[in-house]
C-alpha cells in the first residue's frame, strides 16, 4: 500500500497504525490528529475499502484488562463435513474471540481452533465441556495461556518516511 500514497494518505495510515483512540468518537479524534474533517477521513477509508487497499479496521482487546484473566486455545478434531457448522457455533459464543480452521498434520489431527476466554481456568474448562456436550465433539486439547505476548498492530509507514515527506 506504501507505493502511490499521497502525503495525506501517508498521514492517515501513520495515525491509523497506532490504533484507534479510546474515546466515544475515535474517527473524529483521528481526523483531528491528522488535521482534516471527520467526513474527509471516513470518505478516504470508504474509498480504500472499495478499492481493496483496506480490508478492515479492528480493535485488539486486552482480555486481561476487561476481567477475563484466563484463556486457552482449544484445538478440536472435527469431521471435515462438520467443520463449518461447528466453527460457526463456536464463533457465535461471546467467550470465544476467534475460531478458525487449519490443515491437520501427520502428528497433529486437530483442524478447528478456538480462543476461549473466561474469568478463571475452571470457567474456561466448563465452557469447553459445554461445547463438547452440545456439539458432540469430544476429541480436543486445551492449550492453556501461560503468558500474554505483546499485541502490536502492523507498521506500514515509519517515522522516517513521514519526516522525509515534505510534499503536500
Amino acid at each position: 500500500m506504501k507505493e502511490g500514497l499521497t502525503s495525506l494518505e501517508r498521514k492517515v495510515l501513520a495515525v491509523l497504525q497506532r490504533g484507534l483512540p479510546r474515546s466515544r468518537n475515535p474517527y473524529r479524534d483521528l481526523a483531528k490528529q491528522i488535521g482534516i474533517e471527520t467526513e474527509q477521513l471516513l470518505s478516504m477509508l470508504r474509498s480504500w475499502k472499495r478499492n481493496g487497499k483496506l480490508r478492515r479496521i479492528g480493535a485488539i482487546v486486552n482480555h486481561f484488562k476487561v476481567g477475563l484473566g484466563a484463556g486457552a486455545m482449544v484445538v478440536w478434531r472435527v469431521e471435515p463435513e462438520r467443520v463449518d457448522e461447528i466453527g460457526r457455533g463456536l464463533a457465535s459464543l461471546e467467550q470465544i474471540s476467534h475460531a478458525y480452521c487449519r490443515r491437520t498434520a501427520k502428528n497433529w489431527p486437530y483442524n478447528l481452533y478456538a480462543m476461549v476466554h473466561g474469568r478463571t481456568a475452571q470457567e474456561v474448562r466448563g465452557l469447553v465441556e459445554q461445547i463438547e456436550r452440545e456439539h458432540g465433539v469430544s476429541d480436543y486439547c486445551i492449550l492453556r495461556t501461560v503468558r500474554e505476548l505483546k499485541k502490536a498492530p502492523p507498521t506500514y509507514v515509519t517515522t522516517k518516511q513521514r519526516m522525509d515527506d515534505k510534499s503536500g
